[in-house]
């Protein structure tokens, strides 16, 4: 069974390593060197939530929000982050996280959530999003540049 949790230090190398593999093999993340585990730790300390999907003792999937802009009007506006294993999509995992994800943003005062999403003419993520409720609310075309294309990005928001 998997298990949604809160992440704790020891989850960072699996993290570290989750989110290399979308930086060196994919578009979805504009990131052109991989964090390494002190980044990571960092990353977690600034994040309002930050939760892990573990299954058997490994981890197959992250997620967490942190402030949408640095801007102190910004502080009741967070961004979310989901990114799942090699091998571990098409499980539920997404869903899973991005439902809990949402849930404790709510809880914790959160006004809305922002997800800023490559547009890899892969639709899961967008569909994801969408069916927690969130709603377009715009396109930057051709902002970032990554293995050797440009990229759109799609804005998502949801209001609490």
């Amino acid at each position: 069974m998997t298990e949604i949790r809160p992440l704790e230090d020891a989850d960072l190398p699996a993290i570290a390593s989750i989110y290399a593999h979308y930086v060196e093999q994919s578009v979805a993340t504009f990131d052109e060197s991989a964090p390494d585990v002190q980044a990571w730790r960092a990353k977690a300390a600034g994040a309002a939530v930050f939760l892990v999907a573990e299954e058997d003792g490994d981890i197959l999937g992250f997620a967490y929000a942190g402030q949408y802009r640095p801007k102190p009007g910004y502080r009741h506006s967070l961004e979310d982050t989901i990114y799942l294993a090699p091998g571990a999509t098409g499980r539920g995992l997404g869903r899973r996280l991005l439902g809990e994800l949402v849930e404790r943003c709510r809880q914790g005062g959160a006004r809305q959530l922002v997800a800023v999403v490559a547009d890899t003419e892969d639709p899961s993520s967008l569909r994801l999003h969408e069916s927690f409720g969130f709603k377009q609310a715009g396109r930057l075309e051709a902002i970032g540049f990554k293995h050797g294309r440009w990229i759109d990005t799609i804005l998502l928001q949801l209001r609490f």
